[in-house]
């Protein structure tokens, strides 16, 4: 059978594919981006369930509208304001199957191929899938320790048909930095001379546990500023309920039309069910919840690697989100060391996935929410061991 270039040339999930060989119990696993299922609402979700049908009973099994439903788009519209001071209509909200569809529908809607993306480098392994599919061209931007390189971005910017640029602006997936203001407004200051748009995905930025939320960088005040957000993280991933932010009402019809191409609309049910519980419960307070417990162990891994890890060995100290970035010396394969750790049971993701292309690279990345305490003390000490034998050999004074 002939498969097309566009399948062939997409990267498979080198998360999904590992997480098959570490579901073992005895393995410790720092490599998927699995939020805690203690964080879970069963409960408060399982009375939203039956409200949900007490109250609209047949609806939640019907087809529905396109666009999403109504009062949870308001709810979005609502939370926006609240947190960012944004002016949202819910007309400019559109619900999509997790925000991963989002990246799928938005690469279906403005990519031609041949057409330029502009990516972080490092950057998110499934924007890249999703995008890979329409066949672009990619431009790498180098991510600093506070954003994007502003030199680099406007070299990209003036490359041929560039048609956006995707951003993680909050607790970075994979490094877990977040841009600063004063790269934000630069930023914003190159985009704003080009007609590009400017995506800000950021399913983290509510899980914040130390400083103050910030604005974002196109949001209210770029004409193309698309932002996207997700109840994965704060709620429940597996109902995949994600939307799509954008003033562009142009854009939206396309996306309309590219959604209803697809799968006619996200799941009701969970839309409904997502609802009731918002609505009747203290998103806030659980919210806070999770940050509380995701601070615990992000310190907890921090802690660990400062005693464990190599002096040669550097690593991001996050604000909020959910993961490390780590950088071993020059010359050292995170691949191989992948390797070596799976030896001793320990998981994590090494670099590669995250670079449109991908050199055998010295970077992995860390995931501490889906782990307690005692059990990444436990990983960390196996991994720092691993590190120590490619760490060169410390001098020894005469």
């Amino acid at each position: 059978m002939q498969y097309s270039d566009k399948i062939l040339n997409t990267p498979s999930s080198f998360i999904r594919n590992i997480l098959k060989v570490t579901g073992e119990p005895d393995v410790i696993s720092f490599a998927g981006g699995l939020p805690n299922p203690i964080s879970f609402p069963t409960e408060k979700l399982r009375e939203a369930i039956n409200n949900s049908i007490d109250v609209h009973g047949t609806k939640l099994f019907q087809y529905s509208t396109t666009q999403g439903y109504l009062p949870l788009r308001e709810f979005i519209a609502a939370k926006y304001k609240k947190t960012h001071g944004l002016d949202i209509h819910p007309d400019e909200v559109f619900i999509t199957t997790g925000s991963q569809q989002a990246l799928e529908l938005i690469g279906k809607v403005l990519i031609n191929k041949g057409d330029g993306i502009i990516m972080e480098a490092p950057g998110y392994l499934g924007a890249i899938q999703a995008f890979t599919l329409a066949e672009p061209n990619f431009y790498s931007v180098t991510l600093e320790e506070d954003g994007l390189n502003i030199a680099e971005l406007e070299q990209q910017l003036q490359k041929p048909n560039v048609k956006f640029i995707y951003t993680v602006p909050n607790f970075h997936n994979p490094t877990g930095i977040t841009y600063s203001a004063e790269k934000r407004e630069a930023i914003y200051e190159v985009v704003k001379k080009y007609d590009v748009a400017l995506i800000e995905d950021d399913p983290y930025g509510e899980l914040r546990f130390r400083g103050e939320t910030l604005p974002y960088i196109g949001g209210g005040r770029l004409e193309n500023s698309i932002l996207l957000g997700s109840f994965s993280k704060t709620v429940t991933p597996g109902m995949r309920l994600g939307w799509i932010v954008t003033k562009n009402k142009e854009l939206l019809d396309h996306i309309e039309t590219a959604k209803q191409a697809t799968d006619l609309h996200t799941n009701i049910f969970s839309q409904y069910v997502i609802y009731e519980y918002l609505a009747n419960n203290e998103y806030k307070e659980h919210v806070d919840n999770i940050i509380n417990l995701y601070r615990i162990q992000s310190d907890a891994m921090l802690d660990a690697m400062a005693r464990h890890f190599p002096p040669t060995v550097k690593y991001t100290k996050p604000d909020g989100g959910m993961f490390i970035w780590v950088t071993l010396q020059e010359g050292v394969s995170a691949l191989e060391v992948f390797h070596a750790a799976m030896e001793v049971k320990v998981a994590f993701v090494p670099g590669d996935p995250f670079y449109t292309h991908p050199e055998n690279v010295n970077t992995l990345r860390l995931n501490y929410t889906n782990s307690t305490p005692e059990v990444i003390e436990e990983g960390i000490r196996r991994l720092g061991a691993i590190l120590h034998a490619y760490a060169p050999a410390e001098k020894v004074n005469a």
